[in-house]
C-alpha cells in the first residue's frame, strides 16, 4: 500500500510538472518518495460507558488506546464506595448478566494463577486494584506490553473481552479471582464504528 501510494504521488507531480525542467521534477519526486507518509507507529482507540451492574449506581468511562506497541488505560470512576476496588479484564465481552456473570471469569489466556499484576504468576487480566477517595470517585491510569488491540494473537488481543470493576479490594491470592466481591460495572471491549 506504501508502494502504491508513493508511485501515485510521483504520477500525480510528474502530471503536474509537466512544464517544469526534468530536474525540478526529479528533485520533487525524490523528496516525496523519500518522506515517510504512513507514520511507523499503529493507533487504535477504543472509549467505553460501563454499565451499573447488581445494585450499584457506578458512573464509568475507560479508554484503551495502542501507541507503538503498549496499549494504555484510562478508567474515570464515580459513585463508587470510599477504598479500594477490583479492576480486572475479563474473558468474555458480554454484560448482558445484571450481575455481570456473563462476563465470565478472569481473562487467562496463558493458564497462570491468580496473582498480582507483574509478579509471576498473574492472569493476563489481573490488573489490580485502584482507589476510590471519600466522594467515590476515582482516575485509573494502566500500560502494558503484554496486550493489543485487534492483533488477533490470542494471548494478548483484548478485543472481545471485558471490563469489570468490583465492590471490593483484589487481595492478589485468593484463587481463582481475589476474592473482590461482586461486579458493580461492566464494559465489553469492542471497536467504535
Amino acid at each position: 500500500m506504501k508502494n502504491t501510494l508513493y508511485l501515485l504521488t510521483a504520477a500525480f507531480f510528474l502530471f503536474a510538472c509537466q512544464s517544469a525542467p526534468k530536474e525540478e521534477v526529479k528533485e520533487v519526486v525524490e523528496e516525496v518518495v523519500t518522506e515517510e507518509v504512513v507514520p511507523e507507529m499503529t493507533l487504535n482507540s477504543i472509549d467505553m460507558v460501563m454499565e451499573a451492574k447488581g445494585n450499584s449506581n457506578v458512573i464509568a468511562k475507560v479508554n484503551f488506546y495502542q501507541e507503538n506497541g503498549r496499549v494504555y488505560m484510562t478508567a474515570s470512576l464515580e459513585n463508587l464506595t470510599q477504598g479500594k476496588h477490583g479492576i480486572h479484564l475479563h474473558e468474555n465481552g458480554d454484560c448482558s448478566a445484571e450481575d455481570g456473570s456473563s462476563a465470565g471469569g478472569h481473562w487467562n489466556p496463558t493458564g497462570e494463577a491468580h496473582g498480582k499484576w507483574g509478579v509471576p504468576p498473574f492472569h493476563r487480566g489481573d490488573i489490580g486494584n485502584f482507589e476510590a477517595d471519600k466522594d467515590g470517585k476515582a482516575i485509573f491510569n494502566f500500560d502494558t506490553d503484554l496486550w493489543c488491540i485487534g492483533c488477533g494473537d490470542a494471548n494478548m488481543d483484548i478485543l472481545g473481552k471485558s471490563v469489570i470493576i468490583h465492590a471490593g479490594e483484589d487481595d492478589c491470592t485468593s484463587q481463582p479471582s481475589g476474592n473482590a466481591g461482586a461486579r458493580v460495572a461492566c464494559a465489553a471491549i469492542a471497536k467504535n464504528y
